[in-house]
């Protein structure tokens, strides 16, 4: 397998006292390069004497990986490392969001408009007419992002606590992008799945007043099914579950421009998807609404049919409604002649021999992350077009491609309810801001930081709910 890159999410900063003798530099440079760290800047604290105090920032594959390169720079002559910082913490220090007030309170007057007594007109004009929330309140530009910890990104059940620092970053996007206020809604709830997917329910009901949408995250499978049906039944706003229609839009985006390359339609696709957890039930889902007819799907367990036993609700539903040719056995079996795969389930669960058993030309969609279920360098020839979930790749496949778009669109329509059509319409606003001079094997998803993504995404979610 090919060895992982360094990346930004593992930044240090060394500060090291050096000897300003020639050479110095540059062997403290070449010690960290040859112990594998991805050097950035370079940059003057201090000149002390015969010493100039330097802090050097350095890109590193994971914490051990850190740890060998301050060993391999304090082993330097004439360098001393005086200290270690983990950039992705310090950003962190203190939390990533604030609240800020629109208007300054620098007088009586302004305390009396805001607050009391003036703010109890405006209380009672929004009880004698709800409707008027959405203009006299943040309602009509805030979201609930609602997480119980239970799936934190890839990490698995780290509870609401360590969910904040990952829901606090959601809410930072959905404002940089789409100037849409996010709030972490971090809930501790126990018991069975059952009596869990009720709590929560019940704590969407309560908060739903006070937000103009609900986006769900990082909650665990099955609770989160039951969760977004429940209370998208009972509500008058939307409610989203980001892992699980975010991917699929996303997914759909990249396929639609991937179809473009290899030239194949969409309707005569053999997918073969790899996870069969909220992600890829709903790629699974949206694809067969937008015309894919032959996907085999497959979990660690092996290639979803009606024979297997021990099926979840959602699984016997994949069952019933994919593998139309019977295949049986594991993920290899579903690979031989598919066109596409789409790898949602956990790093290097697929090998380089199965992929070569694919079509010619191949798509390779491995999206479990940070470790993709297949590393690019290792995808064997017959393969055309390759994403990951990576940002040091080409070809990422992100949610912040999809939600803050996707929510700008519901809160201006004032959308009641998350549809297929908005869903469509969302993906193909996606893969159109790639234009036909830009498309490449390399190039078929917009960047996550395209400041275009989310206008488009938004108007074309809005006229979907209109309609």
């Amino acid at each position: 397998m090919a060895e992982r890159t360094p990346s930004a999410g593992y930044t240090l900063t060394l500060r090291v006292n050096l000897r300003t003798a020639p050479g110095h530099l540059g062997a403290l440079t070449t010690a960290i390069g040859r112990a594998g760290g991805d050097i950035g800047a370079v940059d003057i604290v201090a000149h002390r004497g015969a010493v100039v105090v330097r802090d050097i920032s350095v890109k590193c594959v994971d914490e051990e990986h850190g740890r060998r390169i301050v060993e391999a720079a304090s082993a330097v002559e004439g360098a001393e490392v005086r200290s270690v910082s983990d950039r992705t913490f310090e950003i962190h220090h203190g939390g990533k969001i604030a609240i800020h007030p629109k208007f300054p309170v620098k007088s009586r007057d302004d305390l009396s408009m805001a607050y009391t007594p003036g703010v109890g007109r405006v209380a009672k004009a929004i009880a004698e007419d709800p409707e008027r929330v959405w203009d006299l309140t943040i309602r009509g530009n805030s979201v609930a992002v609602l997480t119980d910890g239970s799936a934190v990104l890839g990490l698995g059940n780290l509870g609401p606590e360590a969910a904040l620092p990952v829901m606090e970053g959601k809410a930072m996007l959905f404002k940089e992008f789409a100037d849409v206020d996010a709030y972490p809604v971090c809930v501790r709830v126990e018991g069975s799945a059952e009596e869990r997917a009720t709590r929560i329910v019940e704590i969407g009901r309560a908060i739903a007043p006070g937000f103009g949408g609900i986006n769900l995250e990082d909650i665990a499978a099955p609770v989160c099914f039951d969760v977004e049906e429940r209370l998208a039944a009972s509500l008058d706003i939307p409610v989203f579950h980001d892992d699980q229609h975010g991917t699929a839009v996303v997914v759909l985006a990249a396929l639609m421009n991937a179809c473009r390359v290899v030239d194949r339609p969409l309707d005569e696709l053999r997918v073969a998807i790899l996870g069969v957890g909220a992600a890829g039930v709903a790629c699974t889902k949206l694809l067969l609404h937008v015309g894919v007819g032959d996907i085999v799907a497959a979990d660690r367990s092996g290639v979803i049919h009606p024979g297997r036993q021990g099926l979840t609700t959602q699984k016997r539903w994949i069952a019933e409604h994919t593998n139309q040719r019977g295949v049986a056995g594991g993920i290899e079996d579903a690979l031989k002649g598919a066109d596409v795969f789409v790898g949602l389930a956990g790093a290097n669960l697929v090998r380089p021999e199965w992929v070569a058993a694919m079509s010619e030309p191949a798509v390779v969609f491995a999206l479990s992350n940070p470790d993709p279920e297949i590393m690019p360098e290792d995808v064997p020839a017959n393969v055309r077009v390759v994403a990951t979930g990576r940002s040091d790749y080409p070809n990422q496949i992100n949610n912040v491609l999809a939600f803050p778009g996707f929510f700008r669109g519901l809160l201006d329509s004032r959308a009641r309810s998350v549809t297929d059509r908005m869903k469509v319409a969302a993906a193909e606003a996606i893969a159109g801001v790639v234009g036909e001079l830009e498309l490449s094997e390399e190039y078929i998803v917009p960047s996550v930081l395209d400041r275009r993504v989310a206008p488009v995404v938004a108007a074309a979610v809005e006229r979907a709910a209109i309609a």
